[in-house]
C-alpha cells in the first residue's frame, strides 16, 4: 500500500502520552541505537510493519535488495514505471506512484522518526538501499551506514554509532539538505521518462512532510506539537533552498491534534 494511500486511513482516537517513545532497550540503543528505533518504527502499525522502519543492511541478505543509486544509472524507475502502466493502464497515476514510492524511501520514513524521537539516518543516495517484494513492489528501506544523528541530550548521543546535533534546528535542516542531494537527481530521472514537472514532484514532497508528521504521532498515540514543529521545519529547509515544496501542500488543511471536530486548521502553514 502507498504511502498516501495510508496516510489517509482513519486512525482512531489515542490517548495522549510524551512525543518521544520509551525507550525500553537501552542497551541495544547504546550498541546501535538505528536498530532500537527501528524497532519502535516497526510497532507503530503492526498491520504494515515496514512502512516507517529500515534495515540495516550488514544484516540482511542482498536478494531483492538494490541500491537507490542504481537507479541513476540502471533502468529500474522505468522497469517500475512500466509496470506500473500495464497495471493500472493510466500513465498519469502509474507516474505518480512511482514518485510516491521514493519519495516515500527518502523522506516519509526519515521524517517518521525525526517527527517521533528527534532522530535521523542518514538518507544519502549512497546510503539507501530498496527491497521488491514478491510482486515486484517496494516494500521496504535499508540503510548501510547505521549511524543516528540525534538531539543534545538523548540518552544515545555519546554511542558509538551516533552523531550529537546541536539543537533541533540543525538536525532538521541537516535532513532536509540530505534528502535534497538525493532528491535532485533522482527527479531528474522520472522527470525525463514521465514527463511530470519537477515542481510537482517537489510539492508532493511538502504533501508527504505534511501527512507524516500530522500521522505518525496518530500512530504512537502521543502528542503532534513537536512533530508538526520538526516537520515544519524540514519544509521551512527545503524552502529556503528554493524548491516548491509548498505550491500544494500549503493548501491541505488538517484536523488540529486530530481531536477537534470544528473547522480545520492548516497543520503546517507557509513561513510568513
Amino acid at each position: 500500500m502507498g504511502g498516501a494511500a495510508r496516510a489517509s486511513r482513519e486512525v482512531g482516537d489515542r490517548g495522549i502520552a510524551p512525543l518521544v517513545l520509551n525507550h525500553q532497550d537501552l542497551q541495544a540503543d547504546l550498541c546501535i541505537p538505528l536498530l532500537a528505533s527501528a524497532d519502535r518504527m516497526r510497532a507503530l502499525d503492526p498491520e504494515y510493519p515496514r512502512i516507517y522502519a529500515v534495515a540495516w543492511m550488514a544484516r540482511e541478505p542482498r536478494r531483492r535488495w538494490w541500491p537507490l543509486a542504481a537507479a541513476l544509472s540502471e533502468d529500474r524507475l522505468e522497469q517500475m514505471h512500466s509496470r506500473m502502466v500495464r497495471d493500472l493502464g493510466k500513465p498519469g497515476l502509474a507516474s505518480a506512484q512511482v514518485a510516491n514510492v521514493v519519495i516515500h524511501a527518502v523522506v516519509s520514513r526519515v521524517m517518521a522518526l525525526i517527527a517521533l524521537e528527534g532522530r535521523a539516518w542518514d538518507p544519502g543516495i549512497d546510503n539507501l538501499w530498496l527491497h521488491y517484494d514478491s510482486d515486484g513492489g517496494v516494500d521496504w528501506a535499508g540503510v548501510v551506514d547505521p549511524a543516528l544523528r540525534v538531539l543534545h541530550g538523548d540518552p544515545v548521543a555519546r554511542a558509538r554509532r551516533a552523531v550529537e546535533m546541536p539543537c533541533e534546528e540543525a538536525l532538521v535542516v541537516w535532513a532536509a539538505h540530505r534528502c535534497e542531494t538525493t532528491l535532485v537527481p533522482l527527479f531528474a530521472r522520472i522527470s525525463e521518462f514521465t514527463g511530470v514537472d519537477r515542481d510537482r514532484l517537489w510539492s508532493m514532497v511538502g504533501e508527504a512532510v505534511i501527512g507524516t508528521a500530522t500521522y505518525a504521532p496518530q500512530l504512537a498515540g502521543c502528542d503532534d506539537a513537536a512533530s508538526l514543529r520538526r516537520g515544519r521545519g524540514f519544509l521551512d529547509a527545503l524552502a529556503r533552498s528554493g524548491l516548491p515544496v509548498r505550491s500544494h501542500a500549503s493548501h491541505v488543511r488538517l484536523r488540529w491534534r486530530g481531536t477537534d471536530p470544528g473547522p480545520a486548521l492548516p497543520a503546517i502553514p507557509a513561513s510568513a
